[in-house]
């Protein structure tokens, strides 16, 4: 017959009771904090779609027309079209040395800055691009962000008073420290264009207008209806984003006297694109990776 052992009560211990009930509780927290993060991890490795990317790209005309004309008005030189500083980098060149002397000896040296910084700036948003996925939301999000940085950065030492913002006061020659904002425009606005690639947007390469106009007018579908020419109308919409963007920059600038002004809101509008990489809808098909 078998007999029954009695186990003796464990004593409570009031101490490891209140422990294991923290563990357990702590437990499903962790885990869901880890799928939290990959949950973010998977959302910005993702890659985006470009289906309805050219508004952004159209914004970012705009932000070319409103900072470009404002520099211009500021320092007689642009930070987006290199066209117009390489005509006036060989106009200072060639005029230097005349009798009697020009009277800006140095404007070109502005010009040299803007093509130099332009072209570093592509250099490192291409190779950044490619390195990281030029479609992934975290690389749209992380280039669009050092362009809101740089333009919030030029808007922020003239708000200080480091660089002459008064467009009443800025020389007509040279002030060294304008090549500061100018600079940092130029890099940034060189993402703009690379982007334009990255998305398979070339013809709203968001700041060239040469090319674009030629595109554009030799189109042979140039009179199609709205909704057969869909190349034809974001060249279109890119001219006059670029055009109301100078003229809404030409209105501000003059209407408060200083170049910040203009500065904060492009910085702003660039924070605004950077959102919207944030929510934008994953893509559905693979499109090629090439900048």
């Amino acid at each position: 017959m078998a007999s029954a052992v009695d186990t003796p009560a464990q004593p409570y211990n009031e101490d490891e009771e209140k422990g294991r009930i923290s563990s357990q509780e702590q437990e499903p927290t962790g885990r869901g904090d880890s799928g939290a993060i990959a949950r973010l991890r998977v959302h910005f490795t993702t890659d985006v779609s470009t289906a309805h990317a050219d508004i952004l790209l159209l914004t970012c005309c705009f932000i070319s027309g409103l900072v470009d004309s404002t520099i211009y008005n500021a320092y007689g030189t642009f930070v987006s079209m290199q066209t117009g500083n390489t005509i006036f980098l060989g106009i200072g060149g060639a005029t230097s040395f005349k009798q009697p002397p020009n009277p800006k000896p140095y404007g070109w040296a502005k010009s040299l800055t803007s093509i130099f910084c332009f072209c570093l700036g592509c250099f490192f948003f291409s190779r950044f691009s490619r390195a990281f996925g030029s479609l992934r939301r975290g690389t749209l999000v992380t280039s669009f962000l050092i362009q809101s940085v740089l333009i919030f950065i030029s808007a922020a030492i003239v708000e200080a008073g480091v660089v002459n913002g008064n467009l009443n006061t800025i020389p007509s020659d040279i002030e060294w420290t304008s090549e500061i904002p100018i600079a940092f425009l130029s890099f940034q606005s060189a993402g703009q264009i690379i982007g334009s690639r990255t998305l398979n947007l070339i013809e709203i390469p968001s700041v060239v207008l040469t090319s674009m106009l030629c595109d554009l007018a030799s189109d042979p579908k140039l009179t199609s209806s709205w909704k057969d020419n869909i190349k034809r109308n974001r060249r279109a919409l890119a001219f006059f984003g670029i055009l109301i963007g100078a003229v809404a920059g030409g209105f501000i600038a003059e209407g408060s006297g200083k170049m910040q002004t203009v500065l904060w809101i492009a910085g702003g509008l660039k924070v605004v694109i950077t959102g919207s990489w944030m929510l934008w809808p994953v893509e559905k098909s693979p499109i090629s990776d090439q900048v």
